[in-house]
Parts: structure tokens; sequence; C-alpha cells
């Protein structure tokens, strides 16, 4: 691998292997942010359906509230992620991760709060405490080698490590040990408990 090849990868924040759809809800990171950080989530809507637009919809704010009951507890909600990861292992980015996505919330990790100023959202398509397809812990560590090849990143964490008791996606489903040898041989930190 040349010294060229993770680099060649990027544009200005844009995995190049993702399909790019960009959403309205991001800014800036603040200054001097290090970008250390994996968060990985878990999403369907409405909840525990696959397959459809709607996550893509919703982190472009184009969902229709009124096409299903659900959607009305979520209305007007604008959130986004860096990355999304259907249940075939297809990927999609919605923020380029020089920005801040709008996927942490209230957080608090490795000492710092405010996870959305230094970190980069992953979306798995899925439910929590659901099991995860093999094509998306594949898509999900080529992802995690291309940001660790591309940004500082030393910590992988799940949205109920960094929000716990507010949030558990992706849940007791989502194996963490499948990640083990990549954060090892990255010398990335996996979540304790």
């Amino acid at each position: 691998m040349g010294a060229d090849f993770p680099q060649a990868l990027w544009r200005s924040g844009w995995y190049q292997l993702a399909r790019a759809q960009a959403s309205p809800n991001f800014g800036p990171r603040p200054a001097q942010a290090c970008i250390d950080l994996l968060v990985v989530h878990s999403i369907s809507l409405p909840p525990g359906a696959y397959g459809g637009p709607e996550v893509a919809q919703l982190f472009t704010n184009q969902l229709d509230w009124n096409a299903h009951p659900y959607f009305q507890t979520i209305r007007g909600l604008q959130v986004s992620a860096h990355f999304y990861v259907r249940r075939d292992g297809s990927l999609w980015q919605f923020v380029s991760c020089d920005d801040r996505a709008w996927h942490a919330g209230a957080s608090h990790y490795r000492g710092r709060d405010n996870c959305n100023d230094d970190s980069i959202g992953v979306e798995l398509e899925g439910l929590e405490g659901e099991v995860f397809e093999p094509q998306q812990y594949q898509a999900l560590s080529d992802l995690i080698a291309a940001v660790a090849g591309q940004y500082p990143l030393r910590y992988l964490a799940g949205h109920e490590h960094i929000a716990p008791g507010r949030k558990s996606d992706p849940g007791a489903g989502f194996r963490w040990g499948a990640l083990g040898p990549l954060a090892n041989s990255l010398g990335l930190t996996l979540p304790v408990g």
C-alpha cells in the first residue's frame, strides 16, 4: 500500500467508496477538535422495518411525517450521521467527516462532553438488541480501517456508551468482539462492559 492510498479514498472528508447524499444537518467542528472517536448507532424507520428510504429521508429533512404513526413521535427532528450501513452492507455518507454531524446528542466519553464535536457517527440499519448482518460488520470494519487511515482514530463506542441511560443502541445484539482483531491491529480501544 502506497503512502497516498488513504488520501485517494477521501475528498474533503467524503469517503469515495460511500454513496454520498448530503444532509443539511451539520455544523463546523470546534477549532482544534481531534477526531478520535467513532460512534456506532442503530436505526430503522419505522422501528423494525428495513430497506426503505425513510432513514435517508430523515437525515435529509425529507421524511413525510404523516407516512407512519411512529413518525409523529419524531416530527421535526433534525439529525444526521456521517455514515449509514444498510442491511446488505451498502454504505451511504451524509456529512463530511471534516464537519460535525448531529448524531450523539447530550454525551460524554473519554473525559469529554459533546461527542458530536470530535467523533464520527455510523448508523447501522437495525433495531436495538437485535442481530446485525455479516455484510454490515464487513462494511463497518472496512470503514473503520479507512477512517483510521485518514483521522487520528483511537476509540470505538456505541451510542449506549456515550449516552448511558438515555440511549441503548446498538444494543446487546451488536457483537463488539467481531471488531476485536481489527481494533487490536489498529490500536483502537473498544468500549468496556
